[in-house]
C-alpha cells in the first residue's frame, strides 16, 4: 500500500489508479466503505457439491482496496465439499466454527506432490499456502461452517475440475486424455458434464 486508504470506485473519472482498483478521494471515505453485514447468515448449500462461499473481499467492501486482506464464510452440507482449487494471489487461513472437516493441500512438483492433510474440529485452524491446490470436505453428518482469511483483497479462485473440463472453448480431449491418462471419450463425457451440466 502506498497510502492509508484507497476506497475502490467504479467510476474512475475523479480517481487515481494506484493498485488494484481506482480510488476515491480519501477525504470522501465513510464507514460504509469499510463495512459488510450478513456473514452470520448460512449460505445455500443445495448444489451438486453441497457447499457455499460468501465473500467479503474488495467487491463487497471497497475499503479493502490495497489493504492486502479479505475473508469468506464457507458453509458445508453434510458430506459437502469445497473441491480441489487454488487461490493464485493469496495464502488462506481457515478456522472451523462448527462441524468436522477433512482438509488438505498438495505441495508442488518440486516437493513430490505430497498431500498434507488433517481432520479439523470446532476451533481448529489450518493454513493453505499461496497457489497450492487444496480442498475441504465435511466428514460429519451435520452442517459445518468455517471462516477463512486471505492475504489479498481479491485472492481469486481456480477450481481445478471446472477449469480443466469446463474450459470454453474446450481443451482438446486428446491432450487432456494424455495428461490424465484417460480415454478421450471419458474426457468428452466429463467436458459435457462441466460445460453443459449434463
Amino acid at each position: 500500500p502506498l497510502q492509508d486508504i484507497c476506497v475502490a470506485i467504479i467510476d474512475h473519472k475523479d480517481g487515481v489508479f494506484v493498485n488494484g482498483k481506482f480510488c476515491k478521494d480519501p477525504k470522501l471515505a465513510k464507514a460504509e466503505d469499510f463495512f459488510l453485514s450478513g456473514l452470520d447468515k448460512p449460505g445455500n448449500t443445495e448444489n451438486r457439491l453441497g457447499f457455499n462461499v460468501t465473500n467479503a473481499n474488495v467487491e463487497q467492501i471497497p475499503g479493502l482496496n490495497t489493504l492486502g486482506t479479505s475473508a469468506v464464510r464457507i458453509d458445508y452440507a453434510p458430506y459437502g465439499q469445497n473441491p480441489p482449487h487454488t487461490h493464485p494471489r493469496a495464502t488462506e487461513i481457515l478456522v472451523v466454527l462448527e462441524g468436522t472437516l477433512y482438509v488438505g493441500f498438495v505441495t508442488s512438483n518440486q516437493l513430490n506432490n505430497t498431500l498434507i492433510a488433517k481432520v479439523l474440529n470446532k476451533g481448529d485452524v489450518f493454513v493453505f499456502p499461496i497457489g497450492l491446490i487444496h480442498f475441504q470436505v465435511n466428514i460429519g453428518n451435520k452442517s459445518a461452517v468455517a471462516f477463512a482469511g486471505f492475504s489479498s483483497q481479491f485472492p481469486g479462485v481456480i477450481t481445478i475440475a471446472d477449469t480443466v473440463f469446463g474450459a470454453n472453448p474446450p481443451i482438446n480431449p486428446d491432450f487432456l486424455g494424455k495428461a490424465f491418462q484417460l480415454d478421450p471419450k471419458i474426457v468428452k463425457d466429463l467436458q459435457d458434464k462441466f460445460i453443459n451440466g449434463n
